[in-house]
């Protein structure tokens, strides 16, 4: 009798953790109109595309994971303004380097908005070591196991 393979479960993984909070289109786009400077559930709603029920609630759930922050600045109609939070603003490499990618891979090239640095050159995001400086190259990685203790117990 053949026997049955064992039970496969999935890797755990911070990576995996991130997307479950904003690893959809709507809820990065949401951020990166904050990291704008839109503010308001209009201006998000058109910048993205999104459709207004999806922009709610995608706008609820970073709330409730504390990426942003929801703030009334209308009492009659209530009305909210949204900004980020620190660990939204934390998202700003990944938006970056998420742009740079599209813009050398999607777009060839062609990128619509640019941000300058203070030092008046284009900022191009990079990825590199904060121990050593070197910009990310994948040979130099490898990947190790680091046990941990399970959520609450450390």
């Amino acid at each position: 009798m053949p026997t049955a393979p064992p039970e496969e479960t999935p890797r755990d993984c911070t990576i995996a953790d991130a997307l479950d909070v904003v690893g959809d289109r709507w809820s990065l786009l949401v951020v990166r109109e904050l990291f704008y400077a839109q503010q308001r559930f209009v201006e998000i709603v058109r910048n993205t595309g999104a459709p207004r029920d999806i922009v709610a609630a995608r706008l609820k759930k970073l709330v409730e994971h504390d990426v942003i922050a929801r703030e009334l600045y209308s009492e009659r109609p209530p009305r909210y303004a949204y900004r980020l939070t620190a660990a939204g603003r934390d998202l700003a490499p990944v938006l970056l380097t998420l742009k740079r990618w599209g813009h050398e891979h999607v777009r060839g090239g062609a990128d619509p908005v640019r941000f300058d640095h203070t030092c008046g050159h284009e900022f191009v995001a990079e990825v590199h070591c904060t121990a050593c400086g070197d910009a990310f190259a994948a040979s130099q990685l490898r990947l190790s196991r680091v046990d941990a203790p399970a959520p609450g117990t450390g």
